[in-house]
Order: C-alpha cells, then sequence, then structure tokens
C-alpha cells in the first residue's frame, strides 16, 4: 500500500511537470472564447478530457500493442517511415499546435487591436472546448505511457490523472489572468507553444522511425525542451526590464 501511495505521488508530480504546455495551450485557446464564458470553458474542456484520459488510460493498458503497430509504411526516395496510430496522433497534434501559435502571432503583428476585430474574431463555446479536449488527449499519450512505465496498479494511474486534472483546472485560471494582465509574455508563450509543436512533430517522426534525406528523426528531450524555456523567459525578462529602463531615460530627458 505504501508503495502505492508513492507512487502516486510520483505519478501526480510527473503529470504536473508534462502537462506545463497543455496549461499554456489551454489558456491561449480559451481566449478565443468570450471572456464571461472563458472559466466555464476551461472547466468543461479539462473535464470532459479527464473522462476521455481514464478510457484512453484503460485502452493503452489493454491494447497498447495495436497503438504502436505499423499501419502506413512509406518507403518512397528519401523518405522511409513506418507510421503507427500513436506516431500519427503525436505528428497531427504538433502540426496543429504550430499552426495555432503561427496564426496568433500573425494577428498580433498584423492586425489592428479594437474590441470590434477581436469580437469579430471570437469562436464558438463548443469549438473551443473541442479544441481543448482534442489537444488534451493527444498530450496526455506521453503522460499516460509514462504512468505506466512506473506502475501497473489502474487505480493509482487513474486516481493520478484525477488529481492532475483538478490541479489544472484550477492553475489555467491563474495562468490565463497572469497572460492578459501581461500582455508581453503573451508573445513569449505563443512562441514557447511553436516549440511545443515543434518536439510533438519530431517526437512523432521518433516513434514513426522516420529517415528523412538519409537521416534519422530524434525526438527533442523534455531536458532540452524545459533549457530552452529558462533561457526564453531570462531573455524576454531583461528586455522588459532595459526596455522600461530606456523609457524612463525618454521621459526624463523630455522633461528636462
Amino acid at each position: 500500500m505504501l508503495d502505492n501511495l508513492f507512487t502516486l505521488v510520483m505519478l501526480i508530480l510527473l503529470q504536473a511537470v508534462l502537462g506545463f504546455d497543455n496549461l499554456l495551450y489551454i489558456s491561449i485557446e480559451s481566449k478565443r472564447a468570450p471572456i464571461e464564458k472563458q472559466p466555464m470553458v476551461r472547466m468543461w474542456g479539462i473535464g470532459i478530457a479527464i473522462v476521455l484520459r481514464l478510457g484512453l488510460l484503460f485502452l493503452l493498458v489493454n491494447l497498447l500493442p495495436y497503438f504502436q503497430n505499423s499501419i502506413l509504411p512509406i518507403h518512397v526516395g528519401f523518405i522511409d517511415a513506418e507510421f503507427t496510430i500513436h506516431s500519427l496522433i503525436v505528428l497531427g497534434g504538433g502540426v496543429f499546435i504550430m499552426y495555432t501559435a503561427v496564426k496568433e502571432i500573425w494577428h498580433m503583428v498584423y492586425l489592428e487591436e479594437s474590441e470590434e476585430t477581436e469580437g469579430k474574431s471570437k469562436s464558438s463555446i463548443g469549438n473551443v472546448i473541442l479544441w481543448i479536449v482534442i489537444m488534451n488527449i493527444i498530450f496526455s499519450f506521453d503522460s499516460i505511457l509514462s504512468a505506466m512505465a512506473l506502475s501497473d496498479v489502474f487505480w493509482v494511474m487513474a486516481t493520478a490523472i484525477v488529481i492532475s486534472g483538478v490541479m489544472m483546472i484550477w492553475l489555467s485560471g491563474t495562468v490565463s489572468t497572469f497572460l492578459h494582465k501581461n500582455r508581453l509574455y503573451e508573445v513569449l508563450g505563443l512562441f514557447i507553444l511553436l516549440l511545443v509543436g515543434v518536439m510533438l512533430i519530431s517526437e512523432g517522426g521518433h516513434l514513426a522511425e522516420l529517415v528523412l534525406f538519409g537521416g534519422h528523426v530524434t525526438p527533442l528531450s523534455k531536458t532540452t525542451f524545459y533549457f530552452v524555456i529558462f533561457f526564453l523567459v531570462v531573455t524576454d525578462i531583461v528586455q522588459g526590464r532595459y526596455q522600461r529602463k530606456l523609457l524612463k531615460k525618454r521621459e526624463s530627458k523630455q522633461n528636462a
């Protein structure tokens, strides 16, 4: 029993670490809903995803080989791959996340921000919840497989998923509020999301044993991912302080 409790704590911590990118996506995606509906969207999206995660856990426990068997072998010219259900889902998620990040960055750079344009760009609540659920499931593959590597007790893995999901609901509002009040960090968040997409694509290519122009696609490790994020955050903080210092100097010169 004590072993199961210790494993449960470790799994909750693991889910929290692996869920950072998922939480960031949820916070950015929920912005597409009307402001007053965003907390409800996050709660329903994550809540439904928790139930589906439990179903996915049950499927993976019993049908894991089917998800990892080759269903689409490709050996044409410079491409050599053995695509599986798992690899295709991860690749699709990576492509969609990169598309979402690039689209939001494009809007920030080229579209004028006004209440009228923001109102027109809002998506339906159902559509936003749907994409939160879909991406939550895609992100859950790694966390579930990691949980299966640490434990073979179903209730331990299921409890960790539920607790981490509740924590995600609680933290998503805090992250969304922070990004709304600190718009500069929203840009940073989008570039991190872009990096998440790259990481998923590299992982999907690795799962498919993808070879391009004779070179094997290798996955971007979580350690490298968090290392890059750390320097992105530090760079953003330093740049922000430097810009504020320049603004103060300009204001003091104008007032002199």
